[in-house]
């Protein structure tokens, strides 16, 4: 996975030069959990059926022209390694904000879950 590839996807939609602006969400591991413990490594699950049909659905909002996302599931990951890619491209910033914020909480909240390790 790497920024880069995202952004060649993005870019070779066909429709990419209706697009204003693309936004791009890193997901990275962090060294530290929310409640501050050392982090050894994190393991994502991912539904998948749940994740395509949120994007098609997101594909569908005003001036939206891509969602890309790629995202390590079932791949023990350590601290600074990235986790998730997330590209939304579309017309204009408060369209491309919107949708990329509530792909974003969906993705995180409903269709997946996270493993921490956590160091000894």
């Amino acid at each position: 996975m790497a920024l880069e590839d995202v952004i060649k996807k993005i870019k070779s939609n066909p429709e990419y030069t209706k697009c204003g602006m693309v936004l791009y969400h890193n997901g990275i591991v962090r060294e530290t959990s929310r409640a501050g413990d050392s982090v050894k490594s994190l393991k994502v699950h991912v539904d998948w059926p749940g994740v395509e049909n949120l994007i098609e659905m997101q594909k569908q909002r005003e001036g939206i022209v891509d969602i890309v996302l790629e995202i390590y599931d079932e791949k023990i990951l350590t601290p600074g390694e990235d986790v998730m890619v997330l590209a939304v491209a579309g017309d204009i910033r408060p369209n491309v904000k919107l949708v990329l914020s509530d792909t974003l909480e969906a993705i995180k909240t409903e269709f997946t879950s996270k493993e921490e390790v956590l160091q000894d």
